[in-house]
């Protein structure tokens, strides 16, 4: 496997290759340090990783990996930040599949590289696509909250932006109006209009105000979901699960655990109870609901975490990021099992009581 990586990571060079030797990968590690020399090499050499700084002197990262993911769409793109960059890390995503930390650490690397291609693996599963290929309608792409997002991460667009492209579609105004004068957004006062909406709820809850409008509310098939009670429980796992995430990835969690249940939209999947093994062959509502979200070019890590909530000890990504805060915040929310034994085996079990608490005080206050 050819890894590119991009960025002042000269130090760190003796590290990676020797955490390689010792994972007993065989790993051919190039560096660049900046744009114009990680395009040479990907134009001479079969790159298969790519890990790319945000920013630094010669380099423009989202810029990169677009350029690559253009060129190369085979590639797994990656990118690093600092500490003092984590609040870019929403408005990037587009062009990356796993975010990582700077400085860059051998075992981040590997565990985010073997995770994109288990994802990979499960996205191209045969039975999937012959799942997927038979449904008459699917449901459509959310073009709105698409376009939303774009809004919103283009520094350039005025304040005024955002509730003028909601506004545009009555339907869609009036759903995120009702929605935002729910118990579960307007704490007792009323909201008229879009921009006072925006004002209110602040540009994340508008975003997903949208999302959730967009997809309970744009599917056809009827599988005796109550659709209401549906799209309730994923607002409050995903206000949950960016609350027990926090940090640059909050966005991504709440986003991932609003979508957690949209498999359960498609027919001919299984939904099996909680605890529960899936009955027969037909694929899992999660899984079956990660593959249509890469259909429509979500960020990788939502379709990652959407995937894998039910199950967050199999996944091969360590530690505590996107999958693991919607597998607690939807569980906690539903009223189902958290799966203690993954939370023992990252030393975060002692956080459960306060994650419970969290979510009955939400609860509490959206009833």
């Amino acid at each position: 496997m050819f890894v590119l990586i991009v960025g002042n990571t000269q130090d760190a060079r003796a590290d990676l290759e020797a955490a390689v030797a010792d994972f007993g990968l065989d790993w051919q590690i190039a560096l660049a340090s900046d744009d114009a020399a990680a395009m040479a090499i990907a134009a001479q050499q079969h790159v298969d990783v790519a890990a790319v700084d945000l920013r630094s002197p010669g380099i423009d990262g989202p810029a990169l990996l677009a350029a690559i993911r253009t060129r190369h769409p085979e590639v797994v793109r990656l990118l690093m930040l600092d500490d003092s960059q984590q609040d870019a890390a929403m408005a990037v995503m587009e062009s990356a599949h796993r975010l990582l930390n700077k400085p860059l650490r051998a075992d981040e690397l590997i565990d985010a590289v073997e995770s994109v291609g288990e994802l990979r693996e499960l996205l191209d599963s045969p039975h999937l696509k012959a799942l997927i290929g038979n449904i008459v309608e699917l449901p459509p792409a959310p073009s709105l909250y698409l376009k939303l997002t774009q809004v919103l991460n283009d520094a350039r667009a005025p304040a005024s932006a955002a509730a003028n492209l909601v506004a545009q579609d009555p339907v869609m105004a009036s759903k995120v109006l009702r929605l935002c004068n729910s118990a579960f957004f307007s704490g007792g006062r009323t909201v008229a209009d879009i921009r006072t909406a925006v004002v209110r709820l602040g540009q994340d809850n508008l975003r997903r105000l949208v999302l959730a409008s967009e997809v309970f509310n744009g599917s056809t098939s009827d599988n005796g979901i109550d659709r209401e009670a549906m799209q309730l429980r994923a607002l409050r796992a995903s206000q949950l699960a960016a609350r027990v995430l926090g940090g640059s990835s909050a966005e991504l969690a709440a986003t991932a655990a609003l979508l957690a249940d949209v498999g359960m939209l498609l027919p001919g999947v299984s939904v099996p109870k909680a605890g529960e093994t899936t009955p027969d062959d037909r694929p899992h509502y999660a899984e079956a609901g990660a593959y249509l979200l890469g259909l429509w070019g979500l960020p990788m890590p939502i379709v990652e975490a959407v995937a894998s909530h039910h199950q967050p000890g199999r996944s091969r990504s360590r530690g505590f990021w996107v999958g693991g805060a919607v597998h607690v915040a939807r569980a906690l929310v539903s009223g189902e099992a958290v799966d203690e034994d993954y939370l023992h085996s990252l030393g975060l079990h002692d956080r459960l009581p306060a994650w419970r608490q969290l979510a009955a005080d939400m609860a509490a206050a959206t009833t």
